[in-house]
């Protein structure tokens, strides 16, 4: 299917949703110029065309004591397609990884996003969980100090 051709209020319904996700649709029908049905059928476009991906709330990570943030680059012993998607398996069952990137032009094959309740429990993620990976040639880990700008799901407790 080709990509829809998006109009400036197509842009606006966008924008709008990414920084208002919880407009109704009568609010965002007026906040745009349109009425609701029509902003509904809109909305339906982007959805089905794939320029919305979904929607989710975003939480507080210190109101759930997650309070440690860890960039983990990892360096692998192969880099064959077995061994690549294996990792990628193992790595995106861990609710505490936030994030997980393919790198190039780096030492390191990924990087990890990781947060954690504290140093030890970052210490058992990576001992018992990551580490314990046998195609992992090495970590590299760093910890945020700020968060300068944040905007991401977090894992909440069972």
């Amino acid at each position: 299917m080709p990509p829809m051709q998006l109009d400036q209020t197509d842009l606006k319904i966008l924008k709008l949703l990414q920084t208002s996700g919880k407009l109704s649709n009568q609010e965002l029908a007026t906040k745009v110029g349109l009425s609701a049905s029509p902003c509904s059928r809109r909305v339906k476009a982007l959805e089905d065309a794939g320029y919305i991906a979904g929607y989710a709330t975003l939480l507080s990570a210190t109101h759930f004591d997650l309070a440690l943030t860890a960039f983990i680059q990892v360096r692998l012993e192969k880099h064959n397609q077995e061994v690549l998607e294996q990792f990628e398996t193992t790595v995106t069952a861990y609710d505490e990884v936030q994030e997980c990137c393919l790198l190039t032009g780096s030492d390191a094959d990924y990087q990890l996003k990781v947060l954690v309740k504290d140093m030890a429990h970052y210490k058992t993620f990576l001992l018992e969980k990551l580490t314990s990976n046998p195609h992992i040639r090495g970590v590299h880990s760093s910890f945020v100090l700020k968060h300068v700008k944040q905007k991401s799901i977090i894992p909440l407790p069972e």
